[in-house]
């Protein structure tokens, strides 16, 4: 009979793929190796961790978990407009199940396969679960999409529907947790990076940011770093099918201060417009033009004849 897994079979076993494909050296030395950037390059570097019995339930499956790990941060890149290059892996567990460890390997690499983005190293204990990943990746020098970009005049732009994830936390709180295959679920445990989105936004958007914390919340810090105001236009918010037949102010609640929806927001400047709408079908997402940046310092809620609409929600803040 085996006996137990230890931290380097764990390794070796779960996680080394091999030699490695883009970086100089990876798994299995003191540092990971990176070749400089090709000329007129530079590194885009983000950081996330997902901590058991704060951001994981304890129903989740741990192949969701896998690709929930690399797919938030993989959604940083996306707002910078960035293409993946390769990430670490920090994982604390409070023990070395291979089951589980399968599991969670094989949802974490098939995102990173679909992405081309290489494991190149990281760090195991034992302790409270938590997985961390930081992520590297390129983006052409004056490419980048910036929080600080945005211009009064220009359009503010939302991918995808809103609100699904939160609904999803809001029924496992409240004692109704959703099945794993429902859409809302879906939405919480594997969302999407929009990678092709940042990429294809790099020439057309003028700012960028990850809707994470909630569309206000993440709004407010584009606002914040360009030093502009808005006004965001509800009946014009895509508020996931999920949301239907709730009541509208709990509607609006998910919608826009939820958190969890991994869909990027952007300004763009109105000749943008055709272009942008174009990149909807062609990248099959729904992009919604959701209102308007303005030379004020915050962000404005109306309805569809601009009458202002009462709203003290905001984004999720760990320490609030």
């Amino acid at each position: 009979m085996a006996g137990p897994l230890g931290e380097f079979q764990l390794i070796g076993r779960f996680f080394d793929r091999g030699p490695a494909r883009k970086a100089l050296l990876g798994i299995g030395d003191d540092c990971a190796l990176l070749g400089a950037p090709a000329c007129g390059e530079g590194l885009a570097i983000a950081t996330d961790m997902l901590v058991g019995g704060r951001h994981v339930f304890d129903d989740v499956e741990p192949e969701a978990l896998g690709h929930k790990g690399l797919a938030v941060n993989l959604s940083d890149l996306a707002a910078m407009g960035a293409r993946p290059l390769a990430f670490t892996l920090a994982l604390a567990l409070p023990q070395a199940d291979e089951a589980w460890l399968r599991g969670f390997s094989r949802g974490m690499f098939a995102l990173a396969d679909r992405f081309d983005c290489e494991l190149i190293g990281g760090d195991t204990t034992r302790g409270p679960l938590n997985v961390c990943i930081t992520v590297i990746g390129q983006v052409p020098a004056g490419s980048a999409l910036r929080r600080d970009g945005a211009q009064p005049g220009d359009d503010l732009w939302v991918s995808g529907e809103l609100g699904a994830a939160a609904f999803a936390v809001a029924e496992r709180q409240a004692g109704r947790p959703l099945p794993a295959d429902h859409p809302a679920r879906v939405r919480l445990d594997r969302p999407e990076p929009r990678v092709a989105l940042g990429l294809a936004l790099r020439h057309l958007a003028r700012a960028a940011i990850d809707v994470s914390d909630g569309l206000a919340g993440d709004l407010g810090h584009l606002l914040e770093r360009s030093r502009v105001g808005a006004r965001l236009v509800w009946p014009a918010v895509p508020v996931a099918p999920a949301l239907r037949g709730l009541p509208g102010a709990r509607r609006m609640q998910l919608a826009l201060a939820g958190g969890d929806d991994y869909e990027l927001l952007f300004a763009a400047a109105p000749e943008n417009r055709v272009a942008i709408e174009a990149l909807g079908p062609r990248l099959g997402l729904q992009l919604s033009r959701i209102g308007a940046f303005d030379a004020g310092d915050s962000m404005r809620l109306v309805d569809e004849r601009d009458r202002p609409i009462a709203f003290e929600g905001h984004g999720f803040d760990h320490f609030a």
